[in-house]
């Protein structure tokens, strides 16, 4: 406002009229320099475009608005859409024509057209250029936002994702270890009279399972601090008899039948994908875990057929009807998400036998 009043008072000065016929004149530039002073804060209310439209008027009057009637020109610029901006500046324009018609300037007419209709381009043009700066300044910030938050979004995610892996390992790896050392260390309790050497091959397979599980575990924590995203190497069809010879190992009755339907197979496709291969030792090792935990001492069936378009593995018991609880356990749930993510099928439920586990996963 310092700067606009210095340039109010040095157009009136060196516009001012000669001679005592003159003082009319004198004292409408000093009155339309104030009024036009006056009204320039409302330029940042909202009804700016008619403040800016009166400026332009009373610059017909005087060259006292000038100097604001061209700063309220260069904030609609800023301001405003551009065609609002086009006719303001077009109003300024002609008002300032008219001015220099009645109240002729020191040189030529024509170039005080031409410098009038150059000064309000050139403010129209900047006003412009400051608001679209502007807009791409607020929306380079916006697009950082949305980038800060699909980058927290994606970590948030990954965490997540992480978190549900490592469940996944321990409920499937762990927990099933844990459950042999639990039926090893339950046939112990129930017969202590057994002979020294099934009390010691008992003791020896609970030391095996509790290294092992030990084992499991500094791998996760490994894991969790920061050290290698493996958790052990993946296991294949072919570590699945592994899995019923331990079964065995604590008295479970347990019989496998592992085929392969193929008609021929070639080097390259003596194992699925490796996805394929985990999910169906998970199947076999998930139900294994429940019939030892809901049928202990019945007999199991685990039938692993591979073919031409899919791995098909059944875990069957005939153990007792299981009691209703409500919901699915954690690891059936997991088991179910794993399976589906490979387009295969799980099924669990009462059978005319017992309980059995059924899963299809496409050949991969």
């Amino acid at each position: 406002m310092l700067l606009l009043g210095t340039l109010t008072l040095a157009t009136v000065l060196s516009r001012r009229p000669g001679g005592p016929e003159a003082l009319p004149l004198e004292l409408l530039d000093l009155t339309v320099a104030v009024v036009s002073l006056a009204l320039l804060p409302l330029m940042w209310a909202r009804r700016s475009v008619p403040v800016a439209l009166t400026l332009a008027a009373l610059s017909v009057l005087s060259p006292g608005a000038t100097p604001a009637a061209t700063s309220g020109v260069l904030l609609i610029a800023r301001w405003s859409p551009l065609r609002t901006a086009v006719l303001v500046a077009a109003a300024s324009t002609a008002a300032h024509a008219v001015q220099g018609l009645w109240r002729p300037p020191s040189f030529p007419l024509g170039w005080w057209l031409l410098c009038d209709v150059a000064v309000h381009a050139a403010l129209l043009g900047w006003g412009a250029y400051l608001q679209a700066r502007a807009q791409l300044l607020a929306d380079l910030r916006a697009r950082a936002r949305r980038a800060e938050a699909d980058r927290e979004q994606a970590l948030e995610t990954a965490r997540s994702g992480e978190r549900n892996r490592i469940a996944a390992e321990m409920h499937d790896a762990l927990g099933h270890r844990l459950s042999l050392l639990a039926a090893t260390a339950g046939a112990v309790e129930y017969r202590p009279d057994a002979p020294p050497e099934q009390l010691a091959a008992a003791a020896g397979r609970v030391r095996t399972g509790a290294a092992e599980a030990l084992e499991d575990l500094r791998q996760l924590v490994r894991l969790l601090r920061g050290g290698s995203d493996r958790l052990a190497p993946p296991p294949t069809l072919l570590d699945i008899p592994g899995l019923v010879d331990a079964a065995r190992s604590v008295g479970a009755a347990v019989t496998l039948d592992q085929t392969d339907e193929r008609a021929s197979t070639t080097p390259g496709d003596a194992e699925p994908s490796p996805a394929v291969a985990v999910a169906a030792y998970r199947v076999v090792q998930e139900g294994l875990t429940n019939a030892r935990r809901h049928a202990p001492g019945a007999a199991v069936r685990v039938t692993v057929t591979t073919r031409a378009d899919e791995v098909r593995v059944v875990v069957a018991d005939d153990g007792p009807e299981r009691a209703p609880d409500g919901a699915p356990g954690t690891g059936l749930v997991g088991l179910r998400e794993r399976v589906e993510l490979l387009d295969g099928t799980l099924d669990a439920g009462r059978s005319p036998a017992g309980f059995t586990l059924e899963a299809r996963i496409p050949w991969a």
